[in-house]
């Protein structure tokens, strides 16, 4: 039987239903779709690989100049620069976090570099406002060195975000323009 759609399901709503079809211009994936065979959503594909998933999301941020911060407190630092977000799911303009729309398990990473002149230096994990994790803790104040916090954290694809804070002994978080030395990022491990 040759066909470019075969729906699964004949329930009247159509969200119940899936859909196995090829694209309208073949490219060698089989896609999956939510819904009727007239009109599907992706939801993921199959090419030579194995499976490929349509929405997963993934973003990489960066501080791209120094933030000014009070000492002795956890700030927010201010990932303004992205480097990519597949879903669109970092706010680098206002909140600073990362609230993926597809519930599952990220991996998380998170590095904030202090420059000279201070200590007692640790990077954190704020998830829904509160603290989650603690990185590694910095008790030097002769070199610039960076503090480093990553774990897989479970997302409820709605209201769930995650946002990178520090504290610091000192009034700096060091940015550039590379984003080499404090970078925000993360990516879907299994979706649920």
């Amino acid at each position: 039987v040759k066909s470019k759609k075969l729906q699964v399901g004949t329930d009247a709503t159509a969200t119940n239903n899936f859909t196995i079809y090829q694209p309208a211009s073949p490219d060698g994936t089989l896609r999956i779709g939510v819904g009727n065979a007239d009109s599907p959503t992706e939801v993921g594909r199959f090419d030579s690989n194995g499976y490929v998933a349509t929405k997963s999301p993934a973003f990489s941020a960066y501080l791209a100049s120094n933030q000014t911060v009070s000492p002795n407190g956890s700030t927010k630092v201010t990932f303004n620069t992205e480097l990519f977000d597949t879903n669109s799911n970092f706010d680098s303009t206002t909140n600073y976090r990362f609230t993926p729309n597809v519930a599952g398990y990220y991996q998380i990473n998170f590095m904030l570099c202090f420059p000279t002149g201070a200590n007692n230096c640790i990077s954190q994990l704020y998830k829904n406002g509160s603290l989650y994790l603690t990185g590694t803790r910095v008790d030097s104040s002769s070199t610039g060195f960076n503090s480093m916090v990553s774990d897989l954290v479970y997302f409820n694809g709605t209201t769930d975000y995650v946002e990178g804070y520090g504290y610091t002994s000192g009034t700096t978080f060091a940015g550039g323009a590379t984003g080499a030395v404090c970078r925000f990022s993360g990516f879907l491990v299994r979706a649920v």
